[in-house]
């Protein structure tokens, strides 16, 4: 096939000719033209992908648990993939505190700047601020009740309960463990048509990626530049200190840490890894959402990197839900920022607050709207942070939640890959090998 027919190929030219519409769209003034006519094809990019995402997470998970043959198989992976993405997340908001203290990029903000972006932003801070107050007044178990539906049917409307979601996929599948074969079978072949149908729907979006992914980078340079690229500019260079820190942060997580993670677990060449999940990288930039890009991310584990079905069908839809790597690093990085900004200095004891803070908020963002923000503000008031600061970054956290989300869901991908290596389900890949054809590697399938 030639290279300009590949997915990945075309997803990056519409990614290159957004980035240079929306540089001229915001030099001549067209952000209402961009708005009215470019826009929308992102966002029926975004809600295509959201659309099928509840079918598919309830399919795959249902016959992925169901498919584990028993509990305690189940609740070895669970145990597994859990403290995974645990331990991922601490070493990541671990990272970004790091890089933080030493690059001390709060200290370069001029206070002319500072002053100017809390002005700017005052309207949108105090949205959040409200937000997150009613986040803060939770109980310590609020995270457990959120996680339990009341009704599978409401819960289901909304993707932003995708974690109620995957808690009543996993209890069903438990319950399909529990009756007879005979009597499970009708269901289970349901659910496996469902989740087959979702995958070949997963191709058809696919097809609108390149214009959905133009549209979505011209929005966001239009839309961060309010039609002025000079403002955008301007904002860049204000705070390019605190933006260089994160990226680097999140660069030596996606490119250190997973790789490692991989040595550890595997033997497969990270160069092949990230080749693999190339396509789910680019789509998870563009759409800033590892819940939207899951279909994708599923569709590169399974065949381009060799995970089984069984494996990638419990752990990944669990880690778009839970795993939020560069999410943490981001809130560790900007809780420092904005603390050197306004002056303050927190002890060892607050950032090992901050650590502790940002994981349990991965794990409880996702039935929480405007999750990253807000969770922010909860961790800045608890170190006694004033949480007007937030001001200095939503400039650019458009921006940089793309980066952040690229993180994301190459986690839940090198993680799902280390768990199928760790049951012997990591199959071995050749570009020339169908899909359907493929040997297991070093182990059977359970």
């Amino acid at each position: 096939m030639p290279w300009y027919k590949q997915t990945h190929w075309q997803i990056i030219i519409g990614l290159v000719l957004g980035l240079i519409y929306g540089i001229f769209a915001a030099s001549n003034g067209l952000g209402n033209f961009t708005a009215n006519w470019i826009t929308p094809f992102g966002t029926i990019f975004i809600n295509s992908l959201k659309l099928i995402a509840v079918p598919l997470v309830l399919g795959s998970l249902i016959t992925g648990v169901a498919s584990l043959s028993d509990v305690s198989k189940l609740g070895r992976i669970g145990g597994k993939t859990l403290a995974i993405y645990i331990g991922t997340t601490a070493l990541a908001i671990s990272i970004g505190l790091v890089l933080a203290n030493v690059i001390q990029p709060g200290k370069a903000i001029p206070a002319d700047v500072r002053d100017g972006l809390m002005a700017t932003y005052s309207a949108n801070v105090s949205d959040r601020q409200a937000s997150a107050q009613v986040v803060g007044e939770r109980g310590p178990l609020q995270i457990l009740v959120d996680m339990v539906p009341s009704n599978i049917f409401g819960a289901a409307s909304d993707n932003r309960n995708m974690l109620q979601i995957v808690f009543f996929a996993i209890f069903f599948g438990i319950g399909l463990l529990q009756v007879p074969e005979k009597r499970a079978k009708p269901l289970l072949d349901f659910f496996h048509g469902v989740n087959d149908v979702t995958i070949r729907l997963v191709d058809l979006i696919m097809l609108m990626a390149p214009l959905g992914v133009f549209a979505l980078i011209a929005d966001m340079i239009t839309t961060v530049s309010d039609g002025d690229l000079g403002k955008l500019m301007g904002l860049l260079a204000a705070l390019s200190v605190y933006c260089f820190t994160v990226i680097l942060g999140l660069a030596i997580h996606t490119f250190g840490v997973y790789p490692l993670l991989l040595r550890f677990f595997t033997k497969l060449n990270p160069l092949r890894f990230f080749k693999g999940i190339g396509k789910a990288q680019l789509v998870a930039f563009s759409t800033s959402s590892s819940g939207a890009t899951l279909p994708v991310t599923m569709e590169c584990c399974e065949e381009n990197i060799g995970v089984s079905e069984e494996v990638s069908s419990f752990v990944l839809p669990l880690g778009a839900t839970i795993n939020m790597d560069g999410t943490a690093l981001y809130q560790g990085v900007a809780t420092i920022f904005i603390a050197q900004a306004v002056g303050l200095d927190l002890s060892l004891g607050d950032q090992l607050n901050v650590i502790l803070l940002a994981v349990m908020a991965s794990i409880g963002t996702a039935a929480v709207p405007g999750a990253g923000i807000i969770m922010l503000i909860i961790i800045l008031e608890t170190v006694h942070v004033p949480s007007a600061g937030i001001a200095l970054i939503l400039g650019v956290d458009r921006i940089l939640d793309m980066l952040r989300t690229v993180t994301n869901v190459t986690g839940d991908s090198a993680v799902a890959t280390s768990i199928a290596a760790s049951e012997g389900q990591l199959r071995e890949v050749h570009p020339k090998d169908n899909k359907d054809q493929i040997k297991w590697k070093k182990g059977k399938k359970d």
